[in-house]
């Protein structure tokens, strides 16, 4: 009889952990340093060349230039305090632009109104930078920062 409840005793903890480890929950936002892949695409309608300069408190990652179309891309952890923010300016002939690519509170966030993206996808246009949806229906635009 002791063997039987030593091995619903080790049976149960086992199952539990099966069924936790099956749950994305870093993916939902509901751990800290959940992993976050942000994506910026060039979508200007003039086709103009974009240039892109993201940063955030510890960490630069460059200029880059993007022609129509084209992609960049960049991976991160948020912090444990979930206050990670990334900035980035954008320049096209005539225009510049900065907006936070990456909020914690906006992106990583259950109860935001676009909720959680552990892939996020940025698509630059003149009047707005959108967050596209992984279910393909109408992306999430928002104002550049600083603009009324």
């Amino acid at each position: 009889m002791a063997s039987s409840r030593n091995h619903n005793f080790i049976f149960m903890p086992i199952s539990f952990l099966m069924i936790i480890a099956t749950i994305p929950l870093t993916s939902a936002g509901l751990l800290p340093f959940s992993a976050k892949h942000v994506v910026i695409i060039n979508k200007l309608v003039t086709r103009a060349t974009l240039i892109v300069h993201c940063k955030n408190k510890g960490e630069d990652k460059g200029v880059i230039s993007l022609g129509p179309g084209d992609s960049f891309d960049f991976r991160f952890r948020v912090n444990l305090r979930k206050t990670t923010v990334y900035t980035c300016s954008f320049a096209w002939p005539g225009n510049t632009a900065t907006f936070d690519i990456f909020r914690a509170d906006r992106d990583d966030n259950p109860k935001s109104k676009v909720g959680v993206c552990s892939e996020c996808i940025w698509s630059i246009y003149e009047p707005a930078p959108c967050r596209d949806r992984r279910d393909g229906g109408q992306p999430n635009c928002f104002q550049w920062d600083g603009f009324p």
